[in-house]
């Protein structure tokens, strides 16, 4: 009942944000932007929040300033450029250009980004000399990507896995928020940086933890599906 629940309300949800996205759609589509590039910029805005992050990183390594500001824009360009995850469906859709080789590339792409962004932030409190905390945004990252990877291998043996929580979407809201709150906390309050590194471990965690929850979840499905 929890489960139905939780996909009607994301459903909802998801539905809500097309009705907004979709005038932005269709005129990307009257532009002639197709479905790849949408994805392609997307990757390109990815990089860029996880090349920002990595430089408040090196920063904090020369001069022992963690650059909270760039961590602040790091998260604000992460969650804006995550929406072309959905544009990039969307203009699929609404246009009648989806592909097999489309939906492999938005695959590919998706994860491409993950692994930037998250390895990004590990590298950033590594400098930090947060040494556990980077730990987990591997272990976030690692649950990440086998979300995705156990998807793939279910539907190469036959099998529909959807189930779980800590999806893609629900990745990115967390790994920006975590990002957004800790700049902003670290440059509101500068003398209490733990505070700030404390908020993004604790983000980086709810991923670690959903995210492998996630993944076995669905080796669970599949489990009972092959038998």
């Amino acid at each position: 009942m929890i489960k139905n629940n939780y996909k009607k309300e994301r459903d909802g949800l998801q539905q809500g944000i097309y009705a907004i996205i979709n005038p932005f759609v269709k005129l990307l589509i009257r532009i002639g932007i197709t479905p790849n590039m949408v994805t392609t910029i997307g990757l390109l805005g990815n990089v860029a929040a996880a090349a920002i992050i990595a430089y408040a990183g090196y920063e904090a390594q020369l001069t022992g300033n963690p650059r909270f500001d760039l961590i602040t824009w790091g998260g604000a360009i992460t969650i804006i450029f995550s929406l072309f995850d959905m544009l990039d469906g969307q203009v699929a859709r609404l246009g009648n250009m989806t592909s097999r080789f489309g939906a492999l590339y938005d695959s590919v792409l998706d994860r491409y980004c993950e692994l930037f962004t998250l390895g990004a932030l590990s590298y950033y409190l590594i400098m930090n000399h947060w040494i556990i905390g980077a730990l987990v945004a591997f272990l976030a990252l690692v649950g990440s990507i086998m979300v995705s990877y156990v998807r793939a291998r279910a539907e190469g043996v036959g099998l529909e896995c959807k189930v779980g929580f800590m999806q893609r979407p629900e990745r990115v809201v967390v790994t920006a928020i975590g990002c957004l709150a800790c700049g902003i906390t670290g440059v509101v309050s500068p003398n209490t940086p733990n505070t700030a590194f404390t908020i993004l471990v604790i983000a980086m965690a709810i991923i670690a933890l959903f995210a492998n929850l996630t993944a076995f979840a669905r080796i669970d499905v599949c489990r009972k599906g092959l038998k």
